[in-house]
């Protein structure tokens, strides 16, 4: 089997929101593999890796909402696939609007907040069945493909993805790697020749986050 033939499935990218019980707090992560699976009642099914924190505050919980990035979508709020709500308080410093109780982070095009219904355990991803509650469109703005943040924003995958596949050898460049969310500075000009006003195009780190490899 070739594993890159999957990387012509099309996927958006969105930020999975939640509350999180332990810690009196808001969370979330990043998400791709969401789908509508009915129409009435409307229904979703999403992908959460057992490893995400957010996959444990969602099944206690039950209340969830999915926001859809647009591809003006800031790269702060791509930073939520990058760190993990057991050690940070991710809103502490996103922008957000509350609704219903659940952050929607500022620049998503639109949400849907879902109560989910049942659940199905994979061998490493929780797959969620949640019921559409509520929905609305923000921004006029074309939704971010999975494929925009791949060739356009130049973003990685985590490991806790779905779709997550290794990238495959290439030549040996000056890379640089964003220490934050793992993107990879190779191209031109020379790294070191940037401004120190450079920042991560995915997450918005500064320079000073980018380590040599």
């Amino acid at each position: 089997m070739n594993p890159l033939t999957l990387r012509h499935l099309s996927y958006g990218v969105y930020t999975v929101t939640t509350y999180d019980r332990k810690n009196s707090r808001l969370t979330g992560c990043i998400a791709n593999s969401i789908m509508q699976i009915t129409s009435s009642p409307a229904t979703l099914a999403l992908s959460i890796n057992h490893d995400n924190y957010t996959n444990g505050c969602i099944k206690e919980h039950g209340i969830l909402a999915v926001s859809i990035l647009s591809e003006r979508t800031d790269g702060q709020v791509l930073s939520l696939g990058f760190t993990s709500g057991r050690d940070a308080d991710k809103f502490a410093s996103l922008p957000y609007d509350l609704v219903q109780d659940l952050p929607v982070p500022k620049g998503c095009m639109a949400y849907l907040i879902c109560k989910v219904m049942d659940r199905m355990e994979a061998s490493t991803h929780t797959v969620f069945l949640a019921e559409i509650l509520d929905a609305q469109v923000l921004l006029d703005e074309p939704p971010m493909t999975y494929a925009y943040y791949h060739q356009v924003r130049k973003g990685v995958a985590p490991k806790n993805a779905p779709t997550y596949l290794p990238e495959p050898a290439q030549e040996k460049k000056a890379v640089w790697k964003c220490s934050v969310c793992g993107y990879l500075y190779e191209g031109e000009p020379p790294f070191e020749e940037l401004g120190e006003d450079y920042v991560c195009p995915v997450c918005g780190a500064p320079k000073s986050k980018f380590t040599p490899q």
